[in-house]
């Protein structure tokens, strides 16, 4: 239908062709016989340029005479990741669901990913985009709430620190029929995230009750927007807040935290380059690492030279703690100011790690730089570094 519209792109029949293509949902996915899929993109409006934009990068172009913007691109048949609109080089990720804008999702498409504001964060505010799930992308079995599991008790009160200053929420998981006293802790970065996107306390209570995992409590650290970088930078003021302030508060407040220091320590993108930071750092405190795309470019190239704690992996003390790292195949970007793509330095730290005689358990997915991937991945991190 799109070939014969594109012969003759007349305006009853552009009319035609977008009506039956958004009743059955866009974007357009058609199999191929060596195993991938053709994916066909499809907007209409006035612009000057029009983009699939965020993991993947797919031009539209406008037929003559027409409003419709029409973009294909190959894909491996398990992707999932997610996407929006970008016009006239406006890279903005949008901040509402609708259909308007230098930036927006694809209306047609009902799969949507949406990233609500931390209501603790006056910075912080919505973000949405379109979720593109192909055929093949592997089931997430473990996010969704399941019957007859217990839910883990979810608390928040604020932490006022010395060593990032001001004072920041954290909410506390405490696994449902277990009593948490001694409980080891998972210290989760972008702790509001973590909860609303990577699903995290529904994935602890479904692990747990089925026996995957022993019961653990968390510690979710809610990051603000306009501190995220500086608060999730390697370095003594996230170690001592985290060693110093963070640990020992919990044990005195909640009674949670392993008094032979086999907690764990996780984060996503730059949460995930910390994580791992911590966990060489620290290996009395911590006993395992899962580190999801973690930003291990970091510095950029304005601020030194990258990939330095890929580098120092060497030279941190000796430890026990194991590590799980993963990273989208779609991670190709280069990283700020032209430092290494995420793909490129998840790498370069799983073959640091090894060289250096740390376990490691190494992952690439079928995905990009999302909630949207780490969701599913994150249970497998849990499995690979709790399982019994």
């Amino acid at each position: 239908m799109l070939s014969t519209l594109m012969a003759d792109p007349n305006p009853a029949a552009v009319d035609r062709f977008w009506s039956a293509a958004t009743a059955a949902g866009t974007p357009l996915v058609e199999p191929r016989d060596d195993g991938n899929v053709l994916v066909t993109f499809l907007w209409r409006g006035e612009a000057r340029s029009t983009r699939a934009w965020w993991n993947i990068d797919v031009p539209l172009s406008r037929l003559p005479g027409t409003d419709l913007w029409v973009g294909s691109h190959v894909f491996p048949a398990d992707l999932r990741t997610i996407y929006y609109f970008r016009h006239d080089g406006t890279e903005t990720m949008p901040s509402g669901p609708g259909g308007a804008g230098p930036t927006h999702i694809d209306v047609a498409n009902p799969r949507r990913l949406h990233m609500p504001a931390d209501p603790l964060d006056p910075a912080d505010h919505d973000c949405w985009a379109s979720l593109l799930e192909l055929p093949q992308a592997p089931v997430q079995p473990w996010s969704g709430v399941l019957p007859g599991v217990g839910r883990g008790e979810l608390t928040t009160a604020m932490l006022a620190s010395a060593a990032l200053g001001g004072e920041h929420p954290i909410t506390v998981y405490r696994p449902a029929g277990v009593l948490a006293a001694d409980l080891p802790v998972l210290v989760v970065f972008d702790g509001h995230l973590g909860q609303a996107l990577l699903k995290a306390p529904t994935v602890l209570d479904n692990l747990i009750a089925a026996g995957r995992i022993p019961p653990v409590a968390a510690l979710f650290v809610h990051t603000f927007t306009d501190r995220r970088d500086r608060d999730l930078t390697p370095g003594d003021p996230i170690e001592a807040f985290v060693t110093a302030e963070l640990l020992p508060w919990a044990r005195a407040r909640f009674g949670v935290g392993s008094p032979a220091g086999h907690n764990l320590v996780t984060g996503v993108s730059r949460g995930g380059l910390v994580a791992t930071y911590l966990g060489l750092r620290r290996p009395d405190l911590f006993t395992a690492v899962i580190a999801q795309s973690g930003s291990f470019w970091w510095p950029s190239p304005a601020e030194g030279d990258p990939c330095r704690l890929i580098r120092d992996v060497p030279r941190m003390p000796p430890g026990d703690v194991d590590f799980y790292l993963d990273v989208g195949d779609h991670e190709t970007i280069p990283g700020p100011g032209g430092a290494p793509s995420q793909l490129t330095v998840g790498r370069g730290m799983r073959d640091a790690l090894r060289a250096a005689g740390r376990p490691v358990t190494y992952r690439e997915y079928s995905g990009g730089h999302d909630y949207a991937s780490w969701r599913g991945t994150f249970p497998a991190g849990l499995t690979a570094c709790l399982g019994r």
